[in-house]
């Protein structure tokens, strides 16, 4: 396809200038938010756990007298959700491709369910680990679901924003969200693109007509339809090697895998699953009052989420992630001095308690969602269910490295000089950023390919140095 072509495609740069009215605004189309509620509450299962096992780790230590004289059982209790979040993802784009965007997102809510169930009934740590294991393996699939539904669902230009005892009642409310997302995910349509790839042209026109005006509709289905074909046959050719043999495929996965890595190496899930934990390392013993200042944390995740939405499709994605990195860097090193020093002096507990509202308030708009949405967006339709599984992937083993050796780390070289690796990891984040994520804002998904043809063969990347990619991935 040419460039001219890629330029004039619905919803690219240059078809927006000729038709600024055919422009889709976030608020424009109540279908389009209503499907992308629906569909972002896959994001809101995986949010809701890693927030309650926070709080709830500190009252099942209470309950159960090993889990409260093992470090061990604490870690394993929380990154066992992990652990089936990486069988759930690294399966969920299979599940995509085969059964479509949205029954992968029922199945993921109904394996939710059962194990919010569990975890509610658990009457000894194997259950409680067990229904750990059974909500990880939901919110793994959905982590692969929401963001390429979303992605393939909205218009180009806002794709950004929309992609993304006491115990006991806190982990089994978690099942909530997951059965109003299962009933309200019936009435929604399959992802208008995963439509077309299934050759079910009349379902898509429907879909894309609820999105978009008449104008802009004809448009939308003449490009899929142009498209479709070329995508089935390549689709036919799809081997799970080609990701590696393609030096612009592994340019792709080489950002989205090592944005997803980088994620959790920088300590978010540490900040996440041990706030109240951390705020007692600090000095809060109560477990009342630990519990009330990690709760300052959660809010500020809710509102940078909230500034996030806004700013990934107005400041971009690369932008957005490298001031996200700088204030958690900043933030990280609040923390590590407050822990270095809170035998000295009391008011070290509060620097601590400060360094990680901060952390969220950076954390939460910039490195949160970023990506989530360009792994929904830098891969071609073909590959996008294989590439988003295996990045995804990626983000659930090393979440688990992290949740699994955070506590064990902290007590054996000191909290202080844990925040410390963290903080370095994140000067390598930022380095990765500025040389290999390019910026995706308001492009679509074939401008997009452009930047890593152009990335792997030149600028010439449409004409003679695609034969050389051919011959590469026939080898």
């Amino acid at each position: 396809m040419t460039t001219t072509r890629r330029q004039s495609a619905p919803g690219s740069s240059g078809y927006l200038d000729v038709y600024p009215d055919r422009k889709i605004s976030f608020f424009k189309n109540p279908f389009i938010l209503g499907l992308t509620a629906v569909a972002g509450i896959g994001g809101m299962l995986f949010g809701y756990d890693t927030g309650v096992i926070s709080g709830a780790l500190l009252y099942i230590k209470d309950d159960f007298e090993a889990v409260r004289q093992s470090n061990f059982l604490q870690e394993t209790i929380v990154s066992m959700a992990i652990a089936g979040a990486i069988v759930g993802a690294a399966t969920g784009g299979w599940i995509n491709d085969v059964y479509g965007r949205k029954k992968a997102t029922l199945i993921a809510d109904v394996i939710f369910i059962l194990g919010a169930i569990g975890m509610a009934a658990a009457a000894d740590p194997t259950v409680l680990i067990l229904g750990r294991l059974l909500v990880g393996l939901g919110v793994g699939v959905a982590s692969v679901t929401a963001p390429v539904y979303i992605a393939e669902a909205s218009p180009s230009e806002i794709r950004g924003s929309l992609v993304r005892g006491t115990w006991r009642w806190m982990l089994g409310v978690s099942a909530v969200p997951a059965v109003v997302q299962f009933f309200l995910m019936l009435s929604l349509p399959e992802s208008p693109r995963w439509l077309f790839m299934k050759n079910r042209k009349n379902e898509a026109v429907d879909v894309l007509s609820k999105i978009y005006d008449i104008d802009r509709l004809e448009d939308e289905v003449d490009f899929l339809t142009a498209l479709s074909e070329q995508e089935r046959q390549r689709r036919k050719n799809i081997k799970f090697g080609d990701v590696f043999r393609s030096k612009e495929f592994r340019l792709a996965f080489l950002v989205g895998a090592g944005l997803q890595a980088f994620q959790q190496f920088i300590g978010i899930n540490t900040v996440m699953y041990y706030s109240p934990t951390i705020v007692q390392m600090a000095g809060f013993r109560s477990n009342e009052l630990a519990l009330l200042l990690s709760l300052l944390v959660a809010a500020m995740n809710a509102a940078g989420t909230i500034l996030g939405i806004y700013l990934i499709d107005h400041a971009g994605r690369k932008k957005l992630a490298l001031c996200s990195l700088g204030g958690v860097f900043a933030s990280l090193i609040i923390l590590s001095v407050s822990f270095l020093n809170q035998s000295s002096k009391e008011h070290y507990g509060w620097l601590a308690v400060l360094g990680l509202v901060l952390y969220i308030a950076f954390f939460a708009p910039g490195m949160g969602p970023v990506p989530w949405t360009m792994n929904s967006e830098i891969y071609p339709e073909e590959y996008r269910g294989i590439c988003g599984g295996m990045s995804a992937t990626v983000c659930w083993v090393s979440n688990l490295i992290v949740s699994q050796s955070f506590l064990s780390v902290a007590d054996g070289i000191g909290t202080g000089s844990t925040f410390l690796i963290l903080a370095a990891i994140t000067v390598l984040a930022f380095v990765f950023v500025v040389l290999h994520v390019p910026e995706t804002k308001g492009l679509t998904f074939d401008e997009v390919g452009l930047i890593w043809k152009e990335r792997a063969w030149g600028k010439n990347a449409d004409s003679q140095n695609l034969l050389a990619q051919g011959t590469e991935n026939q080898s």
